[in-house]
């Protein structure tokens, strides 16, 4: 289904930018208390500097961070502008994919989809851990639309054929890449992600990712390593890994038929 006009396009992916905005904000939120042993569903949000209860006017997207000149109100604390533009990532993941597919319930799988991959990548870059939470509620959301759509049969042997189109063969390398270096090469966390994320994809659309995933993670890796340097080496894949699912599926399909005609 297509926007019936310019203007109902533009409002709706303005719209979705806002509430992507908010998401970013409680997904970001929601990441931290999962990292650090606390609540996700109990207790007001605070600073994590002094622990004062934060107001209303703390907690406005993007605009409070401006106003506050980046620090906490109450103790003065430095508060990191990761927040801010994870509030605008997933503000814009939020409207690319309400433009690219309109008004669907495809576009409601896939923002569920998003949040979740931007809380796993919060998750990760904060703390190494994708938590089995989300993952398993990314593979409850996509079996739940598997079973409201039709033949819940097909799509259901072809989400799987997705989910493990990836995420074996890269499971495979891992054992014989670790059985070679006596060390971890990736973990476990990360190839749980690739299956979920795989689920709601064709293979060929999969790989596309995987291919953008490796990109950002190989780019992250040598700017990381530069500008902010982590003290044990590791980089964190999981937001690789989301980063290219997200392009995957606003691109995947043009970038497929594109090298399929050079061909035929």
């Amino acid at each position: 289904m297509e926007f019936p006009s310019t203007f109902t396009a533009a409002y709706a992916a303005a719209v979705a930018a806002l509430l992507g905005l908010a998401m970013g904000s409680f997904l970001n939120c929601a990441a931290w208390r999962m990292t650090h042993g606390e609540s996700v569903a109990r207790g007001r949000s605070h600073c994590a500097a002094c622990g004062h209860t934060l107001s209303a006017l703390d907690l406005v997207p993007v605009v409070s961070w401006l106003a506050l000149k980046g620090r906490c109100r109450y103790c003065g604390e430095k508060i990191s502008a990761v927040h801010p533009a994870g509030e605008l990532i997933c503000g814009a993941c939020y409207a690319a994919v309400t433009l690219h597919f309109a008004l669907s319930w495809e576009t409601v799988e896939y923002l569920i989809l998003v949040s979740l991959l931007f809380c796993i990548s919060c998750a990760d870059l904060y703390d190494y851990i994708i938590p089995d939470r989300l993952i398993a509620a990314g593979i409850v959301c996509r079996a739940v639309f598997v079973l409201l759509g039709g033949n819940a049969g097909t799509t259901a042997l072809r989400a799987l054929v997705g989910g493990l189109s990836v995420s074996l063969p890269v499971l495979l390398l891992v054992l014989a890449a670790e059985k070679w270096m006596k060390k971890e090469a990736m973990g476990g966390g990360d190839i749980k992600l690739l299956f979920m994320a795989g689920l709601y994809f064709d293979w060929k659309i999969n790989l596309v990712g995987l291919l953008y995933a490796c990109g950002v993670g190989i780019a992250a890796g040598l700017i990381g390593r530069r500008v902010h340097p982590r003290e044990d080496g590791h980089i964190p894949f999981g937001p690789a890994v989301a980063a290219g699912c997200v392009g995957a599926m606003l691109t995947g399909e043009s970038l497929i038929h594109w090298y399929m005609s050079l061909f035929f």
